[in-house]
């Protein structure tokens, strides 16, 4: 059974940088796709950035330039690197691949 272990979550002020960590455990995840997810209070969940098996990576327009998704296929990890925050980035971000979900991770960003 397969499961993803998700790191801490962060409060950073605006303008600073968090880095969020995602492992997969039990299952091939070099294989598959990640993506990394998120949700603000009463928003819906919105795509985040993807980043294939090749390393090819897509981001939504809010955090292109800021945010870079990473892996590690030897450890079955992915990372997304945020960088530039702002308060709007505030959210529960969640990392997936295949049918998983991690726990999700609170970011706030805030002064």
């Amino acid at each position: 059974q397969g499961r993803l272990v998700e790191s801490e979550g962060a409060l950073v002020q605006p303008g600073g940088s968090h880095r969020l960590s995602c492992t997969g455990q039990g299952f091939m995840s070099r294989l598959y796709k990640w993506a990394w997810y998120r949700q603000a209070p009463g928003q819906e969940r919105e795509l985040v950035a993807e980043i294939a098996n090749n390393g090819n990576t897509n981001y939504a327009e809010f955090v292109k330039g800021r945010f870079t998704a990473s892996r590690d296929n030897v450890r079955g990890t992915t990372f997304l690197q945020m960088t530039s925050l702002k308060p709007e980035d505030t959210a529960i971000y969640y990392c997936t691949v295949r049918q998983y979900w991690g726990q999700g991770i609170q970011v706030t960003v805030t002064s």
